[in-house]
């Protein structure tokens, strides 16, 4: 914007001021070559002062389209990855792993319910006194499919690994393992981590360099700050992406 003003202001300035030195200097015979010539710069520069309006408009446009359809991927690749957890207890750093669970892994449908049996340790301390602890019972009542409870009739999950605008071949970047807070994680329970990521500028290849750079640099709440947007992480225990609320499809419905 203050680019846009400051060069507004110049073609102010400099459009009165080529007036004046026609009217003082300019012969009566060459005024009219002297005025198309200025005209034609007037244009000009009221191109280049639209243009450094526009493009930054339409740079937005074109991010925020984007980062809009590589966040569907990523939401996709998590609720995927979640399933997979809940199942096999981990997460998978491999797509086809991934996909080949979604259409043959099946979750449980299990129901749990309280009762209670003869705790025999106690019974014999109490010298034949029966004593009861209570149990949560788990039973297994059917089984129901990984891909029609997460994609139903679509066939997303198969493309999901494919960046959005990208490069033909680009992919976000999938990565699975253990992680520990703790200094010595002898100490305590690795816990499962993931993380699907893709850089700001296989999204924007094709836009100009200078606003890609800029993007790198952003930080505000409003926006997708670092150079890359992901969800999980390998350095903590989450599964939340890096985007705010504005991008989330799931926040819009």
């Amino acid at each position: 914007m203050i680019k846009f003003i400051i060069i507004t202001v110049v073609v102010v300035l400099l459009t009165i001021g080529i007036v004046k030195l026609i009217d003082k200097y300019i012969p009566a015979k060459f005024k009219r070559i002297v005025t198309l010539a200025l005209w034609a710069l007037i244009f000009f520069l009221g191109y280049i002062t639209f243009m450094s309006v526009y493009k930054p408009i339409k740079f937005n446009q074109v991010k925020e389209k984007r980062y809009a359809k590589v966040i569907e991927n990523l939401v996709d690749i998590r609720d995927s990855q979640l399933a997979y957890k809940e199942v096999n207890g981990k997460f998978t750093g491999n797509y086809s792993e991934l996909v080949n669970f979604i259409e043959n892994g099946k979750f449980a449908i299990i129901e749990r319910r309280d009762s209670s049996v003869i705790d025999e340790e106690l019974t014999k301390a109490y010298g034949g006194v029966e004593t009861r602890k209570e149990i949560t019972i788990i039973d297994t009542l059917d089984f129901v499919s990984v891909k029609d409870s997460l994609f139903k009739n679509s066939n997303r999950y198969k493309t999901m690994m494919n960046v959005p605008f990208g490069k033909e071949g680009t992919k976000f970047t999938l990565k699975a393992g253990t992680y520990s807070d703790e200094e010595d994680p002898e100490e305590k329970d690795m816990l499962p981590v993931f993380e699907a990521m893709v850089l700001k500028k296989d999204i924007l290849h094709d836009q100009e360099p200078e606003y890609i750079l800029q993007e790198n640099q952003v930080v505000s709440v409003d926006e997708i700050n670092g150079d890359a947007i992901k969800v999980g992480s390998m350095e903590e225990v989450k599964v939340n992406g890096n985007w705010p609320k504005l991008y989330d499809p799931k926040a819009k419905k």
